[in-house]
């Protein structure tokens, strides 16, 4: 291996892959994109496996390889040409879940393919029977939006017209959509640009030669990180709490995993079968939640590729769900169910490696989704909007304090931003006190945020989780606190749950509830389970903790004998 140029071709694809980012980020027209940066942009080989990736979504990162393979088997190598541009996001062909887009571009030097340049984002709005395209009460995909099978929106370098037609006909915000398949493409082709230029610089056989040596050198860096963990066969379980059909059914999310040398298998066998409602999670979403895992418990320097996935494999029975089969929804697989995986592969590694694994954390995007008709510009918007939650306590620190769920890596979209885009008010945003679990170190906590309706009509829609079952702690440490959505009609003076204002089957599953103007909303997210023994926790963090705000003197006293000074 060629150290010197295999780092410096590494950090250029990075580099680029980071700009790829930058130019969908400031091109875009929703906040999804331009204020949460709900995507991820990459580089494959020719052969579809992932070569660069930027920090972006672990959840898409994850699910990248898995993507660009199941194109090329649709649309073979022979039948790219240049100028080429394909879209996918079918679940059911490898995707992650209907919202999801991936575009690829191939990147040619010499009249050879030589690779793709790939971004994958969350279109904000995409048809089905809710604006937003979370359906909290789907009972099948056809319900969820359009599903595009790998077609090419640009051939040779021009627009297929046919295609976009399609496109823009089935969703509520032609116009917002249309700004941000622009700027997917965008970002393809700054990234096939900047990649010819790479492969111009170096040359064919070498860039060949050396993607090949970081793939392995990936591989090799994550077989010794899993040599260091102890062998063994390691199990743990969680509960999802509802699918939105069934609110009083929870569905088991379980966990072997099985270490030896430097290979581990994720064994999901014992999750419950697959849900009438939208929690099921394709085979991509599972793969991806494992690599997710993997990654978060091993060392963080190791290139990003195909190469350090190579000793992780997947264990998932179809029909259940973690690999669900066509056509049951799928849509709360990706964001609610994804996470909830991944917290329950570091529960299983718990025992084998303490200092690598935190307590649960919220798991959830609150994923508050709403469209209406604008009383102003009588023009249609829609919105997916998603909050952070507090993390797990640890061995070591502390859970951090409104972060994206584990998955996402997403920021939340400012109070200014939110209030200038869509009619609402936000009379208030802040951390909910006493929401971090109790421990040594204790969980981070998770935030309220309460929305004052300034339009006729707003159609709102949710998918989350943890409002009925807490974040567990770990070593001692005591649970998260739940989360809730909450809705004051106008003229009452008390907050509702969406089961009792609107009789949904779920307080945190449903479609289509109207908020008119003068309802307010409050959107509670949950804080994270506390790592080891309350009693053991430094007297003076807990001094700080009550006099920042984020425990009451109360539960001070009883979780750690806090005496006021």
């Amino acid at each position: 291996m060629d150290f010197v140029t295999m780092n410096i071709l590494e950090s250029s694809m990075v580099s680029l892959c980071k700009e790829m980012g930058i130019v969908l980020m400031k091109t875009s027209y929703s906040t999804i994109f331009n204020e949460a940066l709900d995507f991820t942009c990459g580089l494959a080989d020719m052969n579809g496996d992932m070569i660069a990736v930027a920090d972006y979504c672990p959840a898409q990162i994850g699910g990248m390889p898995l993507l660009v393979k199941s194109c090329l088997k649709e649309i073979p190598i022979g039948e790219i040409e240049e100028g080429d541009v394909i879209l996918h996001n079918d679940p059911y062909r490898g995707g992650l879940h209907t919202p999801e887009h991936t575009f690829f571009k191939p990147i040619f030097v010499d009249g050879e393919i030589m690779g793709f340049a790939v971004a994958i984002g969350h279109i904000a709005e995409v048809g089905g029977m809710a604006p937003g395209g979370f359906c909290g009460e789907a009972t099948e995909i056809f319900q969820e939006g359009l599903r595009i099978p790998p077609v090419k929106i640009k051939k040779r370098g021009k627009d297929n017209i046919e295609v976009w037609k399609l496109l823009l006909a089935n969703v509520r915000t032609p116009r917002v959509n249309y700004g941000d398949l622009r700027a997917l493409i965008a970002a393809v082709d700054l990234g096939e640009k900047q990649m010819t230029q790479i492969y111009k610089k170096y040359g064919k056989e070498k860039i060949k030669e050396t993607v090949n040596d970081l793939l392995l050198y990936s591989e090799r860096r994550m077989r010794a990180e899993l040599e260091a963990i102890p062998d063994g066969i390691y199990a743990f379980s969680d509960k999802i709490e509802s699918d939105g059909i069934d609110a009083d059914r929870t569905y088991t999310v379980a966990v072997e995993v099985h270490k030896r040398g430097g290979e581990i298998i994720v064994d999901y066998h014992g999750s419950s079968p697959q849900a009438s409602g939208p929690i099921n999670a394709t085979l991509g979403v599972a793969t991806s939640a494992a690599y997710n895992a993997v990654l978060h418990m091993t060392d963080p320097t190791i290139p990003r590729n195909s190469g350090c996935f190579r000793p992780i494999r997947v264990m998932a029975p179809p029909g259940t769900i973690l690999n669900v089969d066509f056509p049951a929804p799928e849509v709360g697989g990706n964001t609610e169910t994804h996470p909830r995986i991944v917290g329950t592969i570091l529960g299983a590694m718990a025992p084998a490696i303490p200092n690598r694994v935190m307590a649960a954390e919220g798991a959830t995007h609150c994923n508050f989704v709403f469209g209406g008709v604008d009383a102003d510009t009588k023009e249609f918007f829609a919105c997916y909007d998603l909050e952070a939650v507090g993390w797990g306590g640890r061995a070591f620190a502390d859970g951090n304090d409104g972060v994206d769920s584990i998955n996402g890596n997403c920021r939340i979209t400012p109070v200014e931003v939110y209030e200038t885009r869509f009619p609402w008010r936000i009379e208030s945003l802040a951390f909910n006190v006493d929401a971090g679990g109790a421990g040594e170190y204790r969980g981070g906590v998770g935030y309220s945020k309460q929305m004052l309706c300034l339009n006729d009509e707003i159609i709102c829609s949710q998918m989350t989780d943890r409002h009925l079952l807490a974040p567990w702690g770990l070593n001692g440490g005591t649970e998260g606190g739940v989360g809730a959505t909450l809705v004051m009609k106008n003229g009452r003076d008390d907050w509702q749950t969406m089961r009792e204002a609107y009789g949904k089957a779920s307080t945190s599953r449903y479609s289509n509830v109207s908020i008119r103007r003068g309802d307010r909303v409050r959107l509670v997210t949950p804080g994270g389970g506390g790592y080891g023994d309350p009693a053991k926790r430094d007297p003076a963090a807990v001094a700080e903790d009550v006099r920042e705000g984020y425990v009451s003197k109360a539960a001070a006293q009883k979780h750690y004998g806090y005496q006021e000074a």
